[in-house]
Formats: structure tokens, sequence, C-alpha cells
């Protein structure tokens, strides 16, 4: 009984010396995922987060695009994507970013930060979208994430 409270106990303590190793970031937005497109053999959701800040005495958002891909493929592949921003009453898309990654087969690389944009805040609705190419696919259809830019 003793071994094994010690060994349990070794156990929790090399996991919480991980988790303190880890970087953390106290104000760090949650990240949410909309719904998948394909290109190839690879599948691609876009994501969005809001982490709260201030300009001054305003209170602001900074909206982040994210970009989460999965081979489903046997052949590691070559993704190129890009992530567009819009305020959706009235707005009109502006691209925020882009990038490429190497996706290996079966592996999920994401959620990447494509791009960010920040807003003072207001009681609208933002939304991101992201579509992607493989190599030697076509363009992605979209997928869009939205969030209400000042929600609590």
């Amino acid at each position: 009984m003793t071994s094994h409270l010690r060994r349990t106990g070794t156990i929790l303590g090399a996991a919480a010396l991980t988790l303190l190793a880890l970087p953390a970031n106290a104000h760090a937005a949650a990240v949410a995922c909309g719904g998948g497109v394909s290109t190839g053999r690879v599948a691609v959701n876009g994501c969005i987060s809001a982490q709260r800040g201030s300009a001054g005495r305003f209170p602001t958002r900074e909206i982040t695009a994210h970009m989460k891909a999965r081979n489903t493929g046997t052949k590691a592949v070559n993704v190129t994507y890009e992530a567009f921003f819009r305020v959706v009453d009235g707005g009109h898309w502006e691209k925020i970013g882009n990038g490429r990654t190497h996706v290996r087969p079966g592996e999920t690389v994401g959620p990447v930060e494509v791009g960010s944009s920040t807003r003072v805040c207001g009681p609208v609705r933002v939304e991101i979208r992201v579509h992607a190419r493989a190599d030697g696919a076509a363009w992605s259809g979209w997928s869009p994430a939205a969030t209400k830019q000042c929600q609590t």
C-alpha cells in the first residue's frame, strides 16, 4: 500500500512539474472551431478566439483566426491556408493572414494561429472564415467560425 501511494505521489509530482514547465497565458482565450471542409485528403476547420484587452479606457477584443488540418491520407502533404475576417452586419471580408504547414499521414496540426484583428468592443457579431489547399488539390470550401465580439 505504501509503495502504491509513493508511486502515485511520484506520478502526480511529475505531472505537476510538467504543467508548470509549460508556458501559460492567464489571459489566453478559448478557441472554438467551425465545421470542416476538405482539400484532397486533408480535413480543414476554421477556428476563432476573442481575447480581452483595452485601448486606453475602451475595452477591446483581439479576434484571432486559427486553422486546424487533419491528413486522412497515407502520404505527407503540404497545406497552404488563408483566413478572412468581417463584422457580420454590413462588414466586408478582409484577409488577415495566410500560411503553409506540413501535415504527416494521420496527423492533426493545429489550431495554428493564422491572423488577428483588434477591435473596440461593440454589440456586434464577428466571423472568420478559413480555406486551404493541399499540394495538387483545389482550394477547399470555406470553414466559418463566429463569436459575439464582446461576450463575457
